[in-house]
């Protein structure tokens, strides 16, 4: 606690909920007690599974095989409750991959990351749709312009595609990079999100 800065125990505790959603003893008990519902869809850039706890979605991946996908969720907390089911959330996200892309701001988020990481994250949320980033200008949005491989770092853990929208986010040389989920998806994003962007200008 006091290695991180802060004035109490409690002062930890509190933003411990805040930032992973679960307390301390939660985490560390790799999300026992938590009760994480999900499906699969079919998306206009191919299968996802997207996962969502009470507070909002947790997860949205492309996939390639179901199990290999539902076994890389229950990674991530093994001992948390899994029912494979919709909810009105999920629902709401699988949309936002067939309708206006602007509209990612109604879907509820539950995210569970660094302080860093969620501070990447909400800079990428105002990168608007049809539009670029470089890594250098994200980490100069964030006041850290010497952390552009950091960015990079915070990027690729992105735990939503297309929700926190990081296939924005390009080489300052103009080369589209890595991606978490295949160039093929950050590519087909992109240009759809450039589509709908000019659909609406004309």
């Amino acid at each position: 606690t006091y290695h991180t800065g802060l004035s109490s125990s409690s002062r930890l505790h509190d933003l411990f909920i805040q930032i992973e959603g679960m307390t301390p003893a939660e985490y560390k008990q790799g999300g026992a007690g938590l009760k994480i519902s999900y499906s699969f869809a079919e998306t206009l850039f191919g299968r996802v599974l997207v996962a969502s706890t009470q507070k909002g979605v947790c997860a949205l991946t492309f996939v390639e095989q179901n199990e290999q996908a539902f076994n890389e969720l229950k990674a991530k907390f093994p001992h948390a409750e899994y029912v494979e089911q919709s909810d009105e959330m999920q629902q709401s996200a699988v949309a936002l991959l067939t309708a206006q892309p602007n509209s990612i701001q109604h879907v509820k988020l539950h995210l569970k990351g660094s302080a860093f990481q969620l501070k990447v994250w909400e800079s990428l949320l105002k990168i608007p749709a049809g539009q670029l980033a470089s890594y250098r200008d994200v980490a100069a949005k964030i006041d850290q312009p010497k952390a552009a491989r950091a960015v990079g770092s915070a990027v690729a853990h992105n735990p939503v595609a297309f929700l926190i929208p990081c296939h924005r986010v390009i080489q300052a040389s103009g080369v589209l990079g890595n991606y978490h989920w295949g160039a093929t998806h950050k590519m087909a994003m992109i240009g759809w999100e450039s589509a709908q962007l000019y659909a609406d200008v004309e």
